[in-house]
This record gives structure tokens, sequence and C-alpha cells, in this order.
């Protein structure tokens, strides 16, 4: 009787230490959501003390070439993997939507602190080097008895391969002919006019510390840095400042229409309340992992992220998914082996 007590305390004694199992995870990528990651991963080792997850705020780009290496066991994006990108893999990614956030027109305007509005045509124009004085008729039109300056406008974009990019220049790819045919929609672009800089926490540094500039950030970082952003008009015509109701109005039709790998893209969306330059972002799983304390980690860190991890959203400034959007995730979470 001692013995076969001793035999079950010993098994139980293996079955909690393997249960404890200390599990360390290196992921990379996107900075556009990295506020929320940052505070979920901290948020999950408290909840399990043997799990570490280590996160590089790297960019979109360095994320997707980092799984594609095997240097992480998984990957951020604020834009999906094109088909090319997932054939050059050599192994089978899945797509799982976080969070819905916003890349907004911020700007640092000397005397000008309110809301300015930006027609689509001005936004094109900016970034095209056509529009180059914050007086020029197109932004002074939009925004009458706002006493803008007739300096030049310093345009700031991302130096490095970006998500937040790839939804800033996917927009202006589908309101501008002439974006689309010179520039296009991509993490990295050959920009006709501006000055770079590394990540949405550089960028807006180099904004607040650069007069008559603009930009285009996360959400989240113009306003955790007191930075004046812009109303967007949008494809009814009507201009629409970035929050939490207009994001998610612009992701409103999205669930019916998601593709089953969760690949979409929601700039410039219908409806008069949607926030135009809105999107997805998403987490890279490999479908296949060996080590099975990693993957059991990984697939159960889906399910509280999907769950409880939703409730930390708002607060941040990004929008939760819906509801149709999580019960299809929690059914693609069985694709991981």
């Amino acid at each position: 009787m001692k013995k076969t007590l001793l035999l079950v305390s010993l098994c139980l004694g293996l079955a909690a230490a393997v249960g404890a199992q200390n599990v360390q995870l290196n992921a990379a990528g996107a900075t556009f959501p990295y506020p929320i990651y940052s505070k979920w991963f901290d948020d999950y080792h408290k909840l399990h003390s043997n799990i570490q997850i280590n996160y590089q705020s790297i960019g979109s780009g360095g994320g997707i070439r980092q799984l594609m290496a095997h240097t992480v066991d998984f990957g951020a994006s604020d834009m999906p993997m094109s088909d090319d990108q997932m054939k050059q893999a050599g192994f089978a990614i899945l797509h799982f939507p976080t969070v819905l956030g916003a890349a907004v027109p911020s700007y640092n305007v000397p005397g000008v602190t309110g809301s300015l509005k930006f027609t689509q045509k001005a936004l094109a124009g900016i970034y095209l080097g056509t529009i180059t004085k914050w007086n020029d008729p197109e932004i002074a039109h939009a925004n009458p008895g706002v006493n803008l300056p007739g300096n030049d406008i310093v345009v700031l974009h991302r130096s490095e391969s970006s998500g937040t990019t790839f939804i800033w220049t996917d927009f202006l790819s589908k309101i501008s002919s002439d974006w689309k045919g010179k520039i296009g929609a991509n993490a990295s672009v050959n920009w006709p006019v501006g000055l770079g800089s590394k990540g949405n926490e550089g960028v807006t540094g180099l904004l607040k510390q650069t007069p008559n500039s603009i930009a285009y950030v996360e959400l989240i970082y113009a306003i955790q840095n007191n930075i004046p952003y812009g109303d967007v008009q949008n494809a009814s015509g009507a201009f629409v400042k970035a929050t939490l109701e207009s994001v998610s109005a612009a992701a409103a039709g999205s669930a019916k229409d998601m593709p089953d790998d969760f690949r979409v893209s929601i700039t410039n969306a219908p409806g008069k309340t949607a926030y135009p330059i809105s999107s997805f972002t998403w987490l890279l799983i490999p479908a296949q992992i060996q080590d099975a304390a990693k993957r059991t980690t990984i697939v159960n860190f889906l399910k509280w992220m999907l769950a409880d991890g939703q409730k930390d959203c708002e607060a941040l400034s990004y929008g939760k998914l819906a509801p149709a959007v999580v019960a299809r995730e929690m059914t693609a979470i069985s694709k991981i082996q």
C-alpha cells in the first residue's frame, strides 16, 4: 500500500513538474500593436510565471523575415503576408487577427492645435510631393477659419519595412490613381518625398521635434504623446476622426466576408461613420510546431488573447475583435499541430 501511494505521489509530482515546465517564446514584428502586446505578454507571465514571451518591436517586415528564417517562434504584422511570401517561407503560416487599430495623420504645426481635416486628395498630394505648403487650397478649403501658415510641409515616414506603412500606402493606393500607379501599396516603398525614422516610436519622436511636419502613426502613439491628429475624408465623403467606434465601423462588414485565412484589408471601407485608414493586425503562427511545450503555450495564449485579452483593447485605444471573428479564430486554432 505504501509503495502504491509512493508511486502515485511520484507520478503526480512528475506531472506537476511537466505542467510547470519553463517555456520561453521569442517573437518579433509590428510596432503598431506593441503597446497592447507588451501588456498582454506581461499579464500572461503574471498568470503563468513559468512562461516568458519576449517580443521585439522591429516592424512588420522584420517580423516576417525573422519568422521565415526560423529565428523566432512567431511573428507579428499589420500587413497580411503575400502569396509569394507564403510560398517563400517553405512552411505553412497561419494569420490570427488580434485587435483593430488606425493609422492617423498626426502633425506639428506651430499655432495650430485643433483637429485639421484632410481630404483624400490632400493626403495623397502631400505624400506625392505635389502639395507642399500648409496653406495649400486643398488643405485650407477643408479647414475654414484655421490660420494655416505658408510654411513648407515636412513629410515624415517610416524608414524600415513597416505594416503601418502598408496600411497607409494601401489606403493611398485605393484613393489615388497617381499613387497606385507610381508608388503602390507595400511595407516598404520608394517615397517621393520626406524624412524617414524607425518604428512608430521613432516617427513620433521625430514629429515632436520637427516644426511643420506631418506623419502617419498608430493612434495610440498620437494619444500617448498628446500630438494632434486629423479627421480623414472617408469613402462616403465624410470627415471622420479615428476612434474606437469609427475603427469598429470600418470592420463591421468584414466578419461575413473575411476569407478563411483572415487575410483582409479594410482601408477605405464603406459607411459614413467608418474611419478609412483602419486595419486588423495579425500574429503569424507556424501551422506545425514541433516543440510540444511551445505549441501548447502558443495555443493557450491565443485562446486567452481572444477572450480575456480583448478586455484590455479599448483602454489602449484599440478596437476589439467582433464576436463572429473571435469564434472563427477559436476554430482556426485547431489548425496548429
